[in-house]
C-alpha cells in the first residue's frame, strides 16, 4: 500500500503533504437555481439569508461565494453560541484585562488605548467599521439565544452602535449595508418574528448528477470517460451507505466528506470501479478501503458498521 505515515519500524520521516485547493475553492462554488434565486431576493430586499440543510452541504461555503463573487473581500464569521449576547454581535470588551491593568498602572488609558487593547470588533461591528460591503456569516445560529436573531434584524436597521466603554459610536450608510448569510441546522428554535423578516432557504442534499458535478469541479484527473466512471462507482457506493441499504449509520456522510473520500481514493490509488463488486476486492485494497471508510465515519459505531461491509 502506497498510503503510510508512520510505522512501528522503519523511516521516520513526515509525508509530503498536497492539499488540494480546489475543496474549499469559492470559485468553483455551484450553487442550485433555487439557492441563486433566494440570494438575490436577499440582495434585493436587504435581508438576512438563513439556510438550513445537511452539515457538509455547502451552507457555509455559500457566504464565500458570494463574497468572491461580488469582491467583497474575506468574510466575517461569527460562531453563535448558547452565551451569545447582542454585544458580541458588535464587539468584544476585556474587562478583565482592562481592569488588571488599571491596578498596576498609575495614569489610565486613553480612550483609543482601550480601544487598541481591549476592545475587539466582532461580525457586525467589523462590517460597519469597516465603511464598505462586507459578507458576514452568523454561523449555527440555532445555538445562540431566542433574541438574538432579532438583534440581527435591529442591527440592519439601525446600521450603527455604541462602545460605551470608549465613549464612540460607529455608524455606516445603507450603502454599505452588510450582506448577512446566516447557517442553522434546524429553524425550530429561531423566532417567529425574524422568520418573517428573513429569507429562508433549505440546500437539499445534491442528486447523483449534481455530486457527480462537484466532484469534477473539486478534484483534478476525472475529466475522461474512464474518470467518469470511477466516480459513478464512489457515488453509487456513497448513496448506498446514506440509503442505509446494506449498513445503518447513526450520522450520514454529507457532500464534504464525499469529496474528501475521493480525493483519498485517488491518493491511495484506488480502483474506485470495483467498490462495485466488493467480493473481488484483493487484501491490500480491503485494507486500503477500510482505511478510507474513516473519512466517511464520524463515530466508532459507524466505522466498525462501514468495515463490515469488507
Amino acid at each position: 500500500m502506497s498510503f503510510q505515515l508512520y510505522s512501528e519500524s522503519g523511516q521516520r520521516e513526515l509525508p509530503k503533504i498536497e492539499l488540494n485547493h480546489k475543496i474549499n475553492d469559492p470559485r468553483l462554488y455551484l450553487p442550485s437555481k433555487g439557492l441563486v434565486s433566494a440570494v438575490n431576493v436577499a440582495l434585493n430586499l436587504g435581508q438576512p439569508l438563513l439556510l438550513t440543510g445537511e452539515p457538509g452541504t455547502g451552507k457555509t461555503q455559500l457566504a464565500h461565494h458570494v463574497a468572491y463573487y461580488f469582491q467583497l473581500g474575506k468574510v466575517i464569521v461569527f460562531n453563535a453560541q448558547t452565551t451569545s449576547t447582542a454585544k458580541d454581535l458588535f464587539y468584544r470588551y476585556d474587562a478583565l484585562g482592562h481592569f488588571q491593568y488599571s491596578q498596576t498602572q498609575a495614569a489610565p488609558l486613553r480612550p483609543e488605548e482601550v480601544e487598541q487593547k481591549y476592545i475587539r470588533y466582532q461580525a457586525l461591528g467589523a462590517a460597519i467599521c469597516s465603511q464598505g460591503r462586507r459578507v458576514v456569516l452568523i454561523d449555527e445560529i440555532d445555538k445562540a439565544p431566542r433574541d438574538l436573531p432579532n438583534d440581527v434584524l435591529a442591527a440592519l436597521e439601525d446600521l450603527r452602535f455604541d462602545v460605551p466603554e470608549i465613549g464612540k459610536s460607529f455608524e455606516t450608510s445603507a450603502a454599505n449595508r452588510p450582506i448577512i448569510i446566516m447557517t442553522s441546522n434546524s429553524e425550530k428554535n429561531l423566532p417567529d418574528a425574524f422568520l418573517r423578516r428573513a429569507v429562508y432557504f433549505h440546500i437539499e442534499f445534491p442528486s447523483a448528477d449534481g455530486l457527480l458535478r462537484i466532484l469534477q469541479q473539486k478534484l483534478d484527473g476525472y475529466d475522461s470517460d474512464a474518470g467518469k466512471k470511477q466516480l459513478d462507482a464512489i457515488i453509487t457506493h456513497f448513496g448506498m451507505i446514506r440509503a442505509k441499504e446494506q449498513v445503518k449509520l447513526k450520522k450520514n456522510p454529507a457532500t464534504a466528506e464525499l469529496i474528501q473520500w475521493a480525493a483519498l481514493l485517488q491518493k491511495l490509488g484506488f480502483d474506485a470501479t470495483k467498490l462495485n463488486k466488493l467480493s473481488s476486492l484483493s487484501e491490500e485494497e480491503k485494507q486500503q478501503l477500510s482505511l478510507s471508510y474513516s473519512v466517511l465515519a464520524k463515530n466508532k459505531d459507524d466505522l466498525k458498521a462501514l468495515q463490515g461491509l469488507l
